[in-house]
């Protein structure tokens, strides 16, 4: 009989716990031989930095790579997509085919957005370009909606500067930097509510690239009626889905957190726009993840002791145009309701099936490819292996200019065509 996994967390959320103690799995301190840490991001800098010179032995593994804040930085993020956007046009690929007004068929799937102080200069002539439209700015480093606010006007901007701690945009320090986006301001509305998608997806490793889609993904509701009206851009009850600031709202539901199931998303789209353009939009969405995580492969450092599981944040626009908003490493763990609790907790116990295979002490130079039955609620998204294996990366490359349906035939769809590779 094999040893126990000796477990350890710097999380203390009763879905870890209660997953690692079903297991018969043995608790030990970080100083002591750990198997599995299930770790803070700020944790996990130190096991990597430099200084600390942290050397992880074949039986352990750990629920962050090194450095996941390529993805999960907002401002890192873009600035991978639009490097990958770059590379692809380089070698010609049809994935980076543009319209006749420049912009690309395939991989626009992320709004204009601009550094700031860095990029001031240039968010300012695109400002100009259309004066009629709001931004969103977001701290980069920060998450659960702190910090982010809706502007108009660039005298909105110049104020934010000289209140920020920064005296003028001359500072370049991370801490102080921000993102500015287009805000999407005609999102799908339910109820008259704007809402969001929370995605989980697990990366076990990133060359070759293996990423799996967690089916019970959720929608998370405003509590106040949508308007684009400017005199409600400071209310952000209308705009902003986090639960930590939607939960503060007075009409905020506790029974139901304003949450509903990706599977009751899907079934109101089908019967309110149809099936087809339902099928199209989830494909969509699949490949703006796959494409994200392709573009963030080659810096991501894909170290063997390492898995994943993103929160990935979705908005969908009223023509059914899904948008990538950002990534989270950590996503949120704690309940907000009873079936929110049942969710996570299975999460959790579907993401250590696969990370850790048969409850078993870890061996990292396994390869990571479970078995089907092992998968729970988790489908296999993409599988680079799998996909060179079959050809169908090179068919995209060798049909330059052909558009392909959401999968991978021809598409009879006069709208936008999608390339998939992972089907």
């Amino acid at each position: 009989m094999a040893g126990k996994v000796k477990w350890v967390t710097d999380i203390e959320k009763s879905v870890l716990i209660n997953n690692f103690e079903k297991r018969g799995w043995v608790q030990v301190t970080d100083s002591e031989d750990w198997n599995f840490y299930w770790m803070s991001v700020q944790t996990i800098r130190n096991v990597f930095s430099v200084e600390a010179g942290y050397r992880l032995s074949d039986d352990q593994i750990v629920n962050h790579f090194p450095n996941h804040y390529e993805l999960t930085r907002k401002d890192l993020m873009v600035k991978n997509i639009k490097r990958y956007r770059k590379e692809l046009e380089k070698e010609g690929s049809p994935l980076a085919e543009k319209d006749e007004n420049g912009k690309y068929l395939y991989l626009d799937f992320v709004p204009v957005t601009y550094m700031l102080p860095a990029d001031y200069n240039l968010f300012v002539e695109e400002f100009r370009k259309s004066p009629s439209s709001t931004w969103i700015m977001k701290p980069c480093g920060k998450a659960q909606g702190k910090g982010i606010f809706l502007i108009n006007k660039l005298s909105q901007i110049k104020k934010w500067s000289r209140d920020s701690k920064t005296s003028s945009f001359v500072s370049q320090s991370t801490k102080e930097a921000y993102v500015i986006s287009l805000y999407i301001n005609n999102p799908l509305l339910i109820g008259g509510r704007k809402f969001d998608l929370r995605l989980y997806v697990l990366v076990s490793t990133y060359r070759p690239l293996r990423c799996y889609m967690y089916k019970l993904g959720f929608c998370r509701f405003c509590t106040v009626k949508y308007t684009p009206s400017t005199s409600e851009l400071d209310n952000m009850f209308v705009h902003l889905t986090n639960v930590a600031i939607q939960k503060h709202g007075e009409d905020y539901n506790h029974i139901h957190g304003g949450k509903w199931t990706v599977n009751n998303l899907r079934l109101y789209l089908e019967s309110t726009r149809g099936k087809e353009v339902t099928g199209k939009l989830f494909d969509e969405i699949h490949w703006i993840i796959v494409q994200s995580l392709k573009a963030v492969a080659p810096v991501m450092n894909n170290d063997k002791h390492c898995f994943e599981c993103y929160g990935y944040d979705i908005i969908i626009d009223d023509k059914l145009k899904p948008w990538l908003i950002e990534v989270n490493a950590s996503p949120s763990l704690t309940s907000s309701t009873a079936n929110d609790r049942i969710l996570k907790y299975n999460l959790i116990n579907d993401t250590l099936n696969i990370a850790v295979p048969n409850g078993e002490i870890p061996d990292c130079k396994w390869n990571k490819s479970p078995p089907k039955e092992v998968l729970g609620n988790y489908e296999i998204l993409y599988d680079e292996e799998l996909a060179q294996g079959d050809g169908a990366d090179r068919e995209l490359r060798s049909r330059p200019g052909q558009s392909l349906g959401p999968k991978g035939g021809r598409s009879r769809d006069s709208g936008r065509t999608v390339l998939t590779t992972w089907k």
